[in-house]
């Protein structure tokens, strides 16, 4: 029931029956959209209600509202009942063949990713929204699996072209029958207006989320950043992060952020000493069963003293040793898989496997050196105040800071129940428990994960809910006051495994989220978290209210851990398709987090390309000892801010159907916008894919050869910026290829640009509006930086200048970084000035007009550039 004077109730009464009835039908077992059957065959227990009759109530903002309610007509619910009440309930919504989807589905717990076909049965299990193109009305339609009331939904594969919902509550306890608004449809004529519609009409019925567009996006979105993963894993220690730091600061392109990943916690096992920490952690897989026993962080972290690293005898650090500790636990992880392999197949003798373990684990201990081996401090759980201020985490911040000034943030890795494992019973203030996890059986139908076998085998020490703000705020305090100024949550996804006691997945999520939401207000400033492994519905419908941003891919995978025959290539154009099509609804909630890479691997320049037009931050997992500056100083200014696009980065229209991992024939093309221009990136992602009979990613090493496509401007959605719309509009553009070097003009009538695309290699297109300046009427068009990936984006400010008395015009251009400056030009200038100062320029009958910029510290790295014609 609304309030009195709601808008909601006021706008509806007014406006909402004027328009219903225009686009969806449901009738005679046939859901239409305009005429057009979507859906046949549906069963006689669904149902269809326009948005306006279920939405009575928002806490909406007044705009949002009547944006929403304006185009109320295109949208609506789809529900369904059954005659048993039950905790999980599965129905047909409908069948239909022949009519291209694209869809996002889990295909593991955490994390997500795109699919296409034809027919219901084409479906993925864990179906979060399906896509549907709806060529002869030149539309669109979306249906997106939600939640009512504790439950939440999701699509799955039927036979003969069924696509199937399934609504859980995760707990037995928790049971319905019948639901009114348990998915919704809407249609559009063009899919990124579609999208951008369609959950901002969910944000308004909901209530339990807010769009990116009402929250504030971290600090860090623009700038570079380190974590310390891949380079240390659980290894990770001050030492290393001090000279990791350094040296990315001695090669030119200092850290504005660091991310303190998984290992400073002090974290043990189950039958360990419960007052100390467990010893010679190093990959994931070993930690995921073990559990928090107190609060702040771990011995590694406690022992540091204030100044160490800041005096002439601070400590040595061999770089060599995070790689051959972590190469020594990698064998001891394939031992131990060769093992359990054994076990399955019915061995009985295991002698020669159990040895070859325990040698693994003698060399690995030993290459430890005994370090770790000291008894940890007994200081209690919690704010541990009694600690001196020149130890600890405080201590370490504090001199990171000083040495390094211009790094603005550090965040912690956590999980969402404060480690793999929750935390250890009777070891803190907290009221925890082991709770024994239960996948639902639509994950049963996903990819095989280590994390989830050992999250079973060890079940999850979970805080009850009713604590979960004294248990957020509890950490998150103190590590405010330790000098962390956010953290990165991880493992959100266990919450749906432990909800049976709890009154189902969604209020068990809702009293966490609710938690981690007014700890991330006191303690980060409202938006100092990243949220990952966190790609299901549950979360952005319930954990967005305060969240603003997070990863939109799977983990950066250096190489393949099941040893796949095409090395480290394979997973890489992998990573991209997730980020690039997940970006399509995470980002109407969230700013996209393209995640971390290495800028020494293989595969460096393929991400780094990326990353320089996904619009968010750009962050690596280097080694220490392992960096390429000469890539990295292409992405990242000296001062470690970064040229960031102006939107994120979503797959061009004519990808929205293709497979451009493994069909043979596509480009994965993906479009964002600079202040004063558009830009495309090409990537051949094509050599691996997911796989629906063996339910995992593979090889595709057929795929893996050069690709051919095209280009045009048009493949820029202009329209989705008003900022850029004015650009959409030319006469005429300079495009310019970042790889090639090369300027080429065109128009929108032009025909498109053919390419042709190496595996694991991209091309960047700068598309650029060009201006008719001076008597000659020269046509012109500043490029930007050419020694930059998003070349566009290191134009900060365009002014062009007649001067009637003068009978010439002149452009005036502000920007930031050093080095080559290109624009286009059909005729030379008669002078350039460069900080009011006349220089000397370079212009060839080709049209490129050059200049070496300088980045000058005390003017931010922006340069004054002039032309004058």
């Amino acid at each position: 029931m609304a309030p009195p004077n709601d808008p909601v109730d006021s706008i509806f009464n007014v406006r909402g029956g004027e328009r219903l009835g225009k686009y969806f039908d449901l009738s005679g077992g046939k859901f239409s959209v305009k005429g057009v059957p979507l859906l046949t065959e549906v069963p006689a227990n669904v149902s269809f209600s326009p948005f306006s009759s279920i939405c009575q109530s928002s806490d909406a903002p007044l705009p949002l509202l009547q944006r929403v309610l304006g185009m109320s007509d295109k949208g609506g619910f789809l529900g369904f009942s059954k005659d048993e009440p039950s905790d999980r309930l599965m129905n047909s919504l409908g069948r239909f063949n022949g009519r291209n989807f694209l869809s996002i589905f889990r295909f593991k717990t955490w994390w997500s990713t795109m699919w296409v076909g034809k027919s219901g049965s084409d479906l993925q299990m864990e179906t979060q929204w399906v896509l549907l193109d709806v060529p002869e009305i030149s539309s669109y339609v979306i249906i997106i699996p939600i939640i009512e009331g504790s439950f939440r939904s999701a699509l799955h594969p039927g036979s003969d072209g069924h696509a199937m919902i399934n609504a859980e509550s995760g707990s037995t306890k928790a049971k319905a029958s019948k639901f009114g608004a348990i998915a919704y449809v809407h249609a559009s004529d063009n899919p990124y207006n579609l999208m951008k519609e369609a959950y901002a009409s969910l944000r308004v019925h909901l209530n339990t989320f807010k769009l990116l567009e009402e929250k504030t996006a971290p600090n860090l979105v623009d700038k570079f950043g380190w974590c310390t993963w891949d380079a240390f894993y659980l290894t990770v220690e001050p030492v290393g992060i001090w000279h990791g730091v350094n040296e990315f600061a001695e090669g030119g392109v200092s850290p504005r952020f660091l991310i303190i990943d998984d290992g400073w916690q002090s974290i043990n096992l189950d039958g360990e000493n419960p007052n100390e920490d467990t010893k010679n952690l190093v990959l994931g897989g070993t930690q995921m069963t073990a559990r928090l026993h107190r609060l702040d962080e771990c011995e590694k972290f406690r022992k540091y003293k204030g100044g160490s690293m800041l005096g002439p005898d601070a400590p040595k650090f061999d770089p060599k040793k995070p790689k051959m500790l972590i190469s020594k636990a990698i064998e001891l992880e394939h031992a131990e898989k060769d093992r359990d392999k054994a076990i399955q197949s019915g061995a009985t003798d295991l002698s020669e496997f159990e040895a070859k373990i325990q040698t693994f684990k003698q060399e690995l201990n030993a290459m430890f050196g005994g370090e770790e081996s000291t008894a940890a401090s007994s200081h209690g759980c919690g704010s541990c105040s009694s600690r001196p201020e020149n130890y600890g985490m405080k201590a370490f911040t504090r001199d990171l800071r000083k040495k390094f000034e211009g790094l603005d943030d550090i965040y912690v890795w956590h999980a969402l129940c404060g480690a793999w494992g929750g935390v250890r019973p009777g070891s803190t203030h907290l009221n925890s428990k082991i709770v024994p996890c239960k996948v639902s059986p639509g994950l049963d139908g996903t990819m095989t994960d280590l994390a989830v076998v050992k999250i079973v085998e060890g079940g999850i020490g979970l805080v009850h809910p009713d604590q979960a703000q004294d248990f957020y705020d509890s950490m998150h305090s103190y590590l405010a006051q330790a000098g962390i100024t956010g953290v990165k949550v991880d493992v959100i996804h266990t919450l749906e495994y432990l909800s049976e006691e709890y009154g189902g997945r969604v209020e068990l999520a809702k009293a966490y989220f609710k938690g981690l939401t007014r700890s991330l207000s006191k303690n980060f400033g409202g938006s100092g978290l990243i949220a990952s492994m966190q790609q299901c519905n549950d979360f952005f419908f319930l954990g967005t209210n305060q969240i603003s941003i997070g990863r939109v891919g799977d983990d950066f995978w250096f190489q393949d851990p099941n040893g796949d025959p095409m090395g480290v290539y394979w997973l890489q154009g992998v990573h991209m398709i997730h980020c690039a099509y997940n970006s399509m609804w995470m980002g109407q909630i969230i700013q996209p987090d393209w995640d971390m890479f290495q800028s020494d691997h293989l595969c460096a320049k393929f991400h780094a390309g990326s990353r320089a037009i996904c619009g968010g931050p750009v962050y690596v997992s280097d080694s220490v000892g392992g960096h390429d500056f000469d890539l990295l100083k292409k992405l990242v200014h000296p001062d470690g801010t970064i040229p960031k696009c102006h939107h994120f980065a979503l797959p061009t229209r004519d990808c929205l159907f293709k497979n451009p991992l493994f069909d043979q024939e596509t480009i994965l093309k993906i479009w964002n916008f600079n202040k004063y221009g558009g830009v495309i990136g090409a990537f051949n992602c094509q050599g691996a894919g997911w796989d629906p009979k063996e339910q995992r990613i593979k090889g595709y090493s057929e795929c893996y050869k050069p690709m051919s496509g095209s280009v045009h401007v048009s493949d820029i959605e202009w329209d989705q910026k008003i900022e850029a719309g004015q650009m959409g509009k030319a006469e005429e553009y300079i495009v310019y290829f970042n790889q090639s070097a090369e300027l080429l003009l065109t128009t929108s009538k032009s025909d498109p640009i053919q390419i042709t695309i190496q595996p694991s290699s991209f091309e960047l297109f700068s598309f650029v509006p060009v201006k008719k300046l001076g008597p000659a009427r020269v046509k012109f068009a500043p490029i930007g930086l050419t020694n930059m990936f998003n070349s566009g984006g290191t134009i900060q400010e365009l002014e062009y200048i007649k001067s009637v008395a003068a009978a010439e015009e002149s452009v005036e251009i502000k920007v930031k970084g050093g080095g080559n400056f290109l624009a286009y030009s059909s005729g030379s200038p008669k002078k350039c000035l460069l900080n009011g100062a006349e220089v000397a320029f370079e212009w060839l009958a080709s049209g490129k007009l050059t200049l070496n910029l300088p980045w000058v510290e005390e003017a931010g790295g922006i340069s004054d550039v002039a032309f004058v014609f």
